[in-house]
């Protein structure tokens, strides 16, 4: 019993899950930082190229190895056909409707992208965009239902 009374021995509450519209706004935050971080290197005149670490199966030798390999991070802004700078919000591949039929944000200039996009990760931790992450949510789960 000695060793055990050399321990610091403490009653402990499990954390809850997190719930599902919080986990999806997590998400939706961190695709905006990419945004963010990408604008800003973008500004910058510098090249945005994160990485991932993926799982491959050596051809050779039959191994698995972890290997860092470039992320592909599409930028959700355009210039229109007016010339004016367009942003979209995007959940999974599809646009998100942040007004009834509007998913556009239109911008001024460049310099209001990272204010722009700044507010709205503002917006999506204050549960703003909840009822739209959820109705996209449905969407994107109905297309991997089992037919």
């Amino acid at each position: 019993m000695s060793l055990l009374s050399s321990l610091k021995i403490v009653t402990v509450k499990r954390p809850a899950p997190v719930s599902p519209i919080a986990r999806r706004r997590d998400m939706l935050i961190a695709k905006l930082n990419e945004q963010v971080a990408y604008a800003q290197a973008q500004q910058e005149g510098g090249v945005y190229a994160p990485t991932r670490i993926r799982t491959v199966k050596d051809q050779e030798s039959g191994e698995s190895k972890r290997v860092e390999m470039p992320k592909r991070v599409k930028p959700w802004w355009f210039t229109d056909d007016s010339g004016k700078l367009c942003l979209v919000v995007k959940y999974g591949t599809k646009p998100l409707e942040l007004s009834k039929g509007k998913a556009a944000i239109e911008l001024a200039a460049q310099a209001d992208l990272i204010p722009t996009l700044e507010t709205l990760k503002a917006a999506v931790t204050a549960g703003e965009l909840d009822a739209q992450i959820e109705v996209m949510s449905g969407a994107l789960r109905k297309g991997f239902a089992k037919k």
